[in-house]
């Protein structure tokens, strides 16, 4: 098993290290990355990571973190020993996607960035989940703190995305593909998909979690990164 000093957590947009504080309690001694800051590309982002992650790691990326982590494997695969991609896509900018984001963006800079995430942020969780304010209060807070500036950068990122199916086939490491079940932005159907195309991956599908499962399913989800850690390289 690799040691929890090489896990390097990276997160997804609006999101800082607060979206893994169960997996922080469980795997002590991990590297969360606390947000991208206003880094304008997945690449930049990226960069960031190989300059700051130990010499060899077991990546964990949430959402837009996965994409990180994608950039990471194709940059440095060697120091790349275990790549699990939870709650993310591999698809292109689709049809009115830009326009969508774009508008959040607006509603930011002219409501303010609470308008702006009680808007984004009921989606991202089970629909079940909207009302367990032990859950969404925390959520709120931490994307509010993120800023439109943040915002405005992460969304030009992944609207200037790079692509990546092609380098899935590609990947010989350990994989994990993790998504919720009730994940309406990133469904099941995607990460079938995605662990389809990575030969020896893993795919956990986790009942009852949405968008934001590091946190709406957290033993859930640690118990898939344990199994996923006992795997043989």
């Amino acid at each position: 098993m690799v040691g929890f000093e090489r896990l390097t957590f990276l997160p997804g947009l609006l999101c800082d290290g607060r979206i893994f504080s169960p997996q922080q309690a469980r795997f002590d001694g991990a590297l969360v990355i606390d947000g991208f800051g206003a880094r304008r590309s997945i690449e930049e982002m990226a960069r960031h990571v190989i300059d700051v992650a130990p010499p060899r790691m077991a990546l964990i990326g949430h959402s837009m973190g996965a994409r990180v982590a994608l950039e990471v494997y194709r940059a440095v695969p060697e120091r790349v020993e275990r790549l699990a991609l939870v709650s993310t896509g591999i698809h292109g900018v689709q049809p009115g996607e830009a326009a969508k984001r774009h508008a959040l963006l607006e509603l930011g800079r002219s409501a303010g960035m609470a308008a702006l995430v009680d808007r984004w942020l009921p989606p991202m969780v089970a629909s079940g989940r909207v009302t367990d304010q032990a859950l969404m209060t925390p959520l709120r807070t931490m994307a509010i703190d993120q800023g439109v500036p943040v915002f405005d950068a992460q969304i030009q990122a992944l609207l200037a995305r790079p692509e990546v199916e092609s380098l899935l086939p590609t990947i010989h490491c350990p994989v994990l593909v993790a998504v919720g079940s009730d994940d309406v932005w990133s469904p099941p159907t995607q990460h079938r998909d995605i662990a389809g195309k990575i030969s020896g991956s893993t795919l956990r599908i986790v009942a009852g979690a949405g968008h934001m499962l590091p946190v709406e399913a957290g033993d859930a989800l640690n118990l898939a990164i344990e199994e996923w850690l006992a795997l043989p390289m």
